[in-house]
């Protein structure tokens, strides 16, 4: 009985949300918009409606010019954490097929587009079995096809990474000795299992958190530099980024932080702490070291 209540209790919070969103992003709810989104009937609809009223009724108006409900002037959601960064990579999701049409609370979507992805494809028996491995503390042999060769490896995955173009799984190199990172789109085949020994403490790149300083690129005008800084959100003239250190040098990689030699209005952004940065991970990468050898 307790858990009918409860439930109960979530879906109608969930309703009351649905309400905040039609009202903080589109500026218009009608009961019908409560009735299609959740299936439920027009009496309960009138429910939802009233009780959202009893609770946050400051939030909510009924303009009669428009036959609908509009938002207060000033509007303060209660149930909906309004961000313009979850919207916007939902619009994302559902463009690249990952998300349903349903799943966005739209009554009719604003025209989008995005700029094509080239999508590493990933079979869901690889990485079924690589999760179950992670689960299990398992090492599994992989066929692996690197740039140099492909051949089987025996590798023991603690982790899953994304470094914003692939997704790499973390993992204790048997036949190395070490831990490195495995793009999961190249593991042609997965054969046996066994135990695995090893441990994740000792993987230092990967436990470390590191702070990256973003900032604009300093060939930059003043005005450049403006507008650099609103771009990337930068509370005074940087950025600190929070960053696994294992995957530090592929956001380095990918914003072309590396390349000294690239036109400011190109390069755009610098990273202000670049060779503390390298250092740490020298220093990582040798700490890991001292301690597999003792």
């Amino acid at each position: 009985m307790a858990d009918d209540e409860n439930r109960r209790s979530w879906t109608q919070i969930r309703r009351f949300e649905f309400i905040e969103w039609k009202l903080f992003w589109e500026g218009l709810l009608n009961r019908s918009d409560l009735e299609d989104q959740f299936d439920i009937s027009t009496p309960q609809a009138s429910v939802d409606l009233r009780n959202y009223r009893e609770e946050a009724g400051e939030n909510i108006t009924y303009d009669a010019t428009v036959k609908s409900f509009v938002p207060a002037p000033d509007l303060k959601p209660r149930f909906l954490k309004a961000s313009a960064d979850r919207l916007l990579l939902q619009l994302r999701a559902w463009m690249t097929g990952a998300l349903p049409r349903e799943d966005l609370w739209f009554k009719t979507l604003p025209p989008v587009a995005i700029a094509p992805d080239i999508v590493r494809h990933v079979e869901p028996k690889m990485l079924r079995a690589i999760l179950r491995a992670i689960q299990r503390k398992e090492a599994i042999n992989v066929l692996y096809q690197s740039l140099t060769n492909t051949r089987w490896r025996m590798v023991a995955p603690h982790a899953l990474a994304f470094d914003g173009y692939r997704w790499h799984m973390r993992a204790w190199a048997c036949d190395r000795g070490d831990f490195r990172d495995f793009v999961i789109s190249r593991v042609q085949k997965i054969g046996k299992s066994e135990a695995a020994s090893y441990d994740v403490a000792d993987d230092i790149e990967w436990n470390t958190i590191t702070t990256l300083r973003l900032c604009p690129h300093p060939g930059l005008s003043d005005e450049q530099a403006a507008a650099i800084r609103r771009d990337y959100g930068m509370k005074g003239n940087c950025r600190s980024i929070e960053v696994r250190l294992s995957l530090a040098y592929y956001f380095i990689m990918r914003m072309n932080l590396d390349l000294a030699d690239l036109p400011p209005q190109r390069a755009q952004v610098s990273l202000e702490n670049l060779s503390e940065v390298k250092e740490q991970i020298e220093k990582a990468r040798a700490e890991t070291k001292r301690r597999l050898a003792l």
